[in-house]
Order: structure tokens, then C-alpha cells, then sequence
């Protein structure tokens, strides 16, 4: 398991780029944008009939878990194109920021490749599950949370030691820094937690994020598991965390 990294391997993942991860997110931004989630566009309406085009974008790109095991081609895709497709600026914007923080450390570390498979397999297969277990809802799941959960996941298990940036609200929101092998866990059991609470309808998709999380790690741990040639040195922090 990689535990440790040193100085330079930590300078040369600062400065490695990581176009996937950016891509995605420019992806996602895009396909918001010329969405009528936006209400950019004035050909979507507006009132009534830009509610209207709302529910049948989601309908149409988002997994409606009852029509999912169907059998029909389309639907099968849906949890592929779900990955896209957000359903207002908060989630698009809390999303992002979570998977430009995490998603370039891991993707440096892990390959294009593999974080590309992690990223759309992992992501896939959360939304699947989340669908499995909710086989007669009808409400549609949008959404790269499963995704950007599968590369916390991965992220746990290649950097625990990482320094992440964290408000508390038992501390008064101040930002603290714990090691990630603290945080990341405390947000999954805050997921399973809330996943307990939830009864299928409209909502967040807690179950989705722990299923896509627990991948993301067995995924890093069966691709880097017998790793160990690294020299011991402290871990770096994930990117912009130092941001103002």
C-alpha cells in the first residue's frame, strides 16, 4: 500500500497536469450550461414550461431505477450519461470542487487510464447499485457523486496520510487539518448514516456515493495493493488545498 511519498515525488505531482480530471469537469460544466437545468438557455422557456423541460431532461439522461432493468438499451446507458448531468448550480458547483481537489492527486498517481476506468466503472456501477436497491422508484438520479465518491475512495487508499482541509460544525465551521484516513471515513459513515434515514424517494443518493466509495478502494487497492517502494517522507496535501 503506498503510505508515504517523498519530497520530490510530492513536487512532481503538484506539477503534473491532470487532463482528465479536467476534462470532466469541463465536461460536466458544459453540459450544465446548455442544459435547461441552467436556465441559460431561452429556448427552454420559462415558468411552468422550463419545469416542464426539466423533469424530461432528467427523465431522459438520468437513471429512473423502475425503467432501468428493462432490458432496454437506452436505459442501460442512462447510468453513464447520469454521470453528467447535475440538477442545479449547487450540485454541479460542490461536486466539482470535490473531484478538482481529490481527482488530480489520484489521477497523477494512478494513470490516465486507470483513473478513467475507476472514475466512469466505478461511477457506473454506484449508480447501478443505488438503482438495484430502489427498484421501483421512479424518480431519476443525476449526478457524478458515485464517480467523484469512487476517487475519494481511491484517494484514501493511495494518500491516507494526505493533509486535508476540513470544516467542522461542531468547532464553529474553523477550518482544521486532519489526515485523510480521518476524514474520509468520517464522511463515509456520515453517508451510511444518512443512507439509513432515506426511503428511496427524492433526495440525495447517499447509497450511491457508498457504494461508488467502497469501489474506488477496492479498485486503487487491487491496481496498487502489493506496492511498496516508496521512501517515508509526509504525505502531500491534496491540490488547492493551500488556496486562498
Amino acid at each position: 500500500m503506498i503510505r508515504n511519498w517523498s519530497a520530490s515525488a510530492a513536487a512532481a505531482i503538484r506539477g503534473t497536469s491532470a487532463p482528465v480530471t479536467h476534462t470532466l469537469v469541463a465536461l460536466c460544466c458544459l453540459v450544465f450550461l446548455i442544459g435547461p437545468v441552467s436556465g441559460l438557455n431561452p429556448a427552454d422557456g420559462s415558468g411552468e414550461g422550463l419545469l416542464t423541460a426539466q423533469r424530461a431532461y432528467f427523465r431522459r439522461w438520468g437513471v429512473v431505477p423502475a425503467n432501468l432493468f428493462e432490458g432496454s438499451p437506452a436505459a442501460l446507458l442512462t447510468p453513464a450519461t447520469a454521470l453528467f448531468v447535475h440538477g442545479g448550480w449547487v450540485h454541479l458547483l460542490g461536486n466539482m470542487l470535490f473531484l478538482y481537489v481529490f481527482g488530480a492527486m489520484t489521477e497523477a498517481r494512478m494513470g490516465r487510464v486507470r483513473f478513467t476506468l475507476c472514475y466512469a466503472g466505478c461511477g457506473y456501477l454506484a449508480l447501478l447499485g443505488y438503482a438495484a436497491a430502489n427498484a421501483d422508484s421512479e424518480n431519476s438520479l443525476v449526478g457524478a457523486s458515485g464517480a467523484i465518491s469512487a476517487v475519494l475512495g481511491a484517494f484514501l487508499f493511495l494518500f491516507p496520510r494526505a493533509r486535508v482541509t476540513s470544516l467542522l460544525p461542531f468547532l464553529f465551521f474553523l477550518p482544521v487539518r486532519l489526515p485523510a484516513w480521518v476524514v474520509l471515513p468520517f464522511w463515509a459513515a456520515l453517508q451510511w448514516a444518512a443512507a439509513g434515514r432515506t426511503d428511496g424517494g427524492p433526495g440525495v443518493a447517499y447509497l450511491a456515493h457508498l457504494v461508488g466509495f467502497g469501489l474506488g478502494f477496492g479498485y486503487a487497492w487491487v491496481c496498487f495493493g502489493r506496492t511498496t517502494t516508496v521512501r517515508s517522507a509526509p504525505a502531500p496535501a491534496p491540490e488547492g488545498e493551500n488556496q486562498p
